[in-house]
């Protein structure tokens, strides 16, 4: 008879709570800074060193080989074109919390240096080019809940000339 692992509910991977119940390669992708291709990579990768199969539940391993899945994505040799910075001085990869901070990071730096980039960071625009004219606007039009407010007071007044 086949022994049933107990499967975790929810597993913690950098900084991210991730469902027990997906499958490793799925799992890996809830991770901020790896996406499907590289999730995919990383479970072949961990599949082979833990001889477990890639459609194995994240919720079924273990915390030290949760503890190696993590060392493993940490300290991983991977193609430079799956990594999320480039040449900014050298090649690397952030996941997770880190690569967040670096985002606000370089936002920041942009928008103290003044570039183009930065200006419309700095002004809350659109800074890939897209067009603002109709689309992408955010919040409530002001002018229907001014008219509405408008007509909500009206009434109230009418009420209270028909009490008197």
């Amino acid at each position: 008879m086949e022994e049933k692992k107990e499967v975790k509910e929810v597993v913690h991977l950098f900084g991210t709570d991730i469902n027990g119940n997906l499958p490793l390669h799925r799992a890996l992708t809830k991770i901020k800074g790896i996406g499907i291709n590289l999730s995919k990579v990383f479970a072949r990768v961990i599949s082979a060193e833990l001889n477990v199969d890639e459609n194995t539940k994240i919720g079924q391993f273990s915390d030290e080989q949760l503890k190696f899945i993590e060392n493993t994505i940490k300290a991983a040799k991977i193609p430079s074109f799956l990594l999320n910075r480039r040449k900014s001085p050298f090649d690397r990869h952030l996941i997770g919390d880190e690569l967040t901070l670096d985002t606000k990071q370089v936002i920041e730096f942009e928008k103290k240096i003044y570039t183009w980039r930065g200006f419309r960071h700095a002004y809350g625009q659109k800074v890939r080019g897209q067009c603002t004219r109709t689309s992408g606007r955010k919040g409530l039009t002001v002018g229907v809940i001014r008219s509405k407010q408008a007509r909500a007071a009206a009434e109230k007044k009418e009420e209270k000339g028909q009490k008197k």
